[in-house]
């Protein structure tokens, strides 16, 4: 039997085969450590400082403000509970939004049962978050305003800078989890306004098990893992094909950043001509990153959709919300309700995604989607 066609690039990204040429060389051949004071250490070094340089230009900050995580997941949790806990009693409150990651309202939920406070904003039905909702919600008892760039699920862009203004005028730190945007549209923390963004690799084409956060300087973290020092805070031993790895995802990400949205742009649309109808866009159209699309199908049985599109890799939300069966968190925060949201597929693609795939899955989409409506009529 053939592969589906992978329309998942939400959950994970090919790996680019020029990323996986500038990898191989940092397994076999050059393995050393690079915290190691000879040549070997030295040549791993500096490929890990050309890696960890190239993040930093994509980001618009000094080479020092980037280190390096084993991914998105842990780099937010180093943020939030990096924060919370070197500012002791004066600010212990973390506000965040319904829609965000798991890792952020798990990290936050946590703080929150150990004498630390969140609050959790509701957005609009177009996943937006209200800003004067969130003026309102701000304190001096705010640590840290943590918000997403690009949702993992409905792809949609939230306004950052002006989230990170609010949260400047109420005293707090802004953090970004940018995983699904960075690389896709432009991070630089400037004019971001934040002051901690976390990323990861396997979203832009990169391997998967490492990532990155972003600490401006004079933000002050507890150390996520003690140990050797390295990290500035996060010790243990760096791998450097896999910084290599991200640091060369990063600058074909910049180089292509417009090329790929065009790409993205294209297939989105031509989907979209192609669908015979009776579906909703879950998210704003409009602030949205053009590699995804979340569709609600009328009159379709959720349980029967998914295991019907045989020729088609995608998902019901999140790679982690669907591997433990979850409901979709964020479809519940823009108001849709359970059957709806258990008739709703999250469509990815990217560089690799061709026109003729989104063809084929236009035409199965519509096929089963037909079928299953004659089913249940």
């Amino acid at each position: 039997m053939e592969r589906p066609i992978y329309l998942d690039y939400g959950a994970t990204t090919p790996l680019d085969p020029a990323v996986d040429a500038a990898m191989r060389p940092w397994g076999v051949e050059r393995y050393g450590n690079p915290h190691s004071p000879h040549r070997w250490g030295f040549e791993a070094n500096a490929a890990v400082a050309v890696a960890r340089g190239q993040v930093a230009a994509l980001l618009g900050c000094a080479d020092d403000a980037v280190s390096f995580t084993s991914g998105a997941t842990e780099s937010v949790n180093w943020a939030l509970k990096g924060v919370v806990t070197a500012l002791g009693q004066t600010r212990r409150r973390i506000v965040t939004l319904a829609t965000e990651h798991s890792c952020v309202l798990a990290t936050a939920e946590y703080l929150a049962s150990i004498g630390g406070a969140v609050t959790v904003l509701p957005v609009k039905p177009d996943g937006l978050v209200d800003l004067d909702v969130l003026a309102a919600a701000l304190g001096d008892d705010v640590a840290l305003v943590s918000a997403m760039l690009v949702n993992n699920e409905i792809g949609v862009v939230q306004p950052v800078r002006a989230i990170a203004d609010l949260a400047h005028a109420a005293g707090a730190l802004m953090h970004c989890d940018a995983a699904q945007g960075f690389g896709k549209l432009p991070c630089a923390v400037d004019d971001l306004g934040v002051d901690l963004l976390s990323l990861t690799a396997h979203k832009i084409y990169g391997p998967k098990g490492i990532g990155a956060l972003y600490r401006r300087a004079g933000v002050a973290l507890t150390p996520l893992l003690h140990g050797g020092g390295q990290e500035d805070g996060r010790s243990g031993t760096l791998p450097p094909a896999l910084c290599i790895g991200l640091g060369e995802a990063a600058n074909i990400a910049g180089a292509r950043m417009a090329e790929d949205a065009a790409h993205a742009t294209l297939l989105r649309d031509r989907l979209l001509a192609a669908l015979d109808g009776g579906y909703q866009v879950n998210g704003s159209m409009d602030a949205r990153w053009p590699g995804n699309l979340n569709l609600s199908f009328d009159g379709v049985d959720g349980a029967r959709l998914l295991p019907a599109l045989r020729g088609i890799a995608v998902s019901s939300g999140s790679a982690c919300a669907s591997a433990g069966g979850r409901a979709s968190h964020v479809l519940a925060a823009l108001g849709l309700d359970a059957a709806a949201a258990r008739s709703s597929l999250r469509l990815g693609w990217g560089r690799f995604t061709t026109v003729a795939e989104i063809d084929a899955a236009a035409a199965e989409l519509n096929a089963v989607v037909s079928r299953l409506r004659l089913k249940a009529a």
